[in-house]
């Protein structure tokens, strides 16, 4: 399937901008991010950012840009293409919103996570905040939502069992799992 062709069959198969955006998932926080697809070479790739290891909160992990909602922020969408533009250097008019996935929360930092899904420009050059983000990686997605397993991963020593999708040494877990999954879901 070709990249044009898998958006096409994506497109309807997301939620709606503002509809997802009223969804209420657990978590004390309003959270947003942009889940950012790459058309490369008939190819769709997903953009992930390693955040940096010395974070106080979800330390090394991949996830995707955005963050929590500043107060008087017009939207949660708007907290998606803010922190993706603070994050990696993407504007927001550069940004093809085509909908979103189900909100979700994260378990350690009581976030209520909004996801929405954005075609990015190919070939942009990605401009990694140096205080927030460790590197920037863009991955084939139909590759990357192969690789999903179920893993035991060991934090803090507590040893748990839980979705993962590895890509040679990394390994995305957590919350951008679960958004992953139902991106994935959404596809199969």
């Amino acid at each position: 399937m070709g990249a044009a062709e898998a958006i096409a069959r994506l497109r309807p198969l997301l939620l709606d901008v503002d509809r997802a955006a009223a969804l209420e998932p657990p978590g004390a926080l309003e959270s947003a991010v942009l889940v950012p697809l790459v058309v490369s070479n008939d190819e769709l790739r997903l953009v992930v950012t390693r955040r940096r290891d010395d974070m106080r909160s979800h330390a090394g992990e991949y996830s995707f840009p955005g963050g929590r909602r500043d107060p008087g922020e017009l939207s949660l969408v708007h907290t998606a293409l803010r922190e993706t533009h603070e994050e990696i250097g993407i504007p927001a008019e550069s940004v093809e919103l085509i909908g979103a996935l189900q909100p979700t929360a994260t378990i350690a930092t009581s976030f209520s996570l909004h996801a929405f899904v954005g075609i990015v420009p190919e070939g942009a050059a990605w401009i990694a905040e140096p205080a927030e983000v460790a590197e920037v990686l863009e991955l084939p997605l139909l590759e990357l939502l192969a690789s999903r397993k179920r893993d035991v991963l060991r934090r803090r020593d507590v040893a748990f069992r839980t979705t993962v999708y590895p890509i040679g040494e990394r390994v995305i877990w957590g919350a951008t799992a679960r958004i992953l999954g139902d991106l994935a879901d959404r596809l199969a």
